[in-house]
């Protein structure tokens, strides 16, 4: 669950984007995934999520809302939760 205490507000005008996003018309199993599924499932899963995200058109306020709310699960604006986590903490791989 994201950190409540950072959720923008009830005002529309804070979530009206999330009518325009492409993941409206697909639901939320292609972002989430079941406890019990597997590496290779979650992998594939996140890879079709991804793409759909690379097409979607308010893909940067998706990221940036997931960031910003400190969002711990799901694909959001074409990045995992590891994904996000890691650029929040300036993690590089490799290095």
């Amino acid at each position: 669950m994201p950190n409540l205490s950072l959720l923008p507000g009830p005002a529309h005008r804070h979530w009206a984007w999330q009518a325009d996003a492409l993941c409206q018309e697909v639901g939320s199993e292609q972002f989430y995934g079941p406890w019990h599924e597997g590496r290779k499932e979650r992998e594939q899963r996140d890879a079709q999520a991804k793409r759909l995200c690379s097409a979607c058109p308010v893909r940067e306020l998706c990221l940036r809302h997931a960031l910003r709310t400190r969002e711990p699960y799901g694909v959001w604006g074409g990045l995992t939760a590891r994904e996000r986590r890691n650029l929040r903490t300036g993690y590089r791989p490799g290095g």
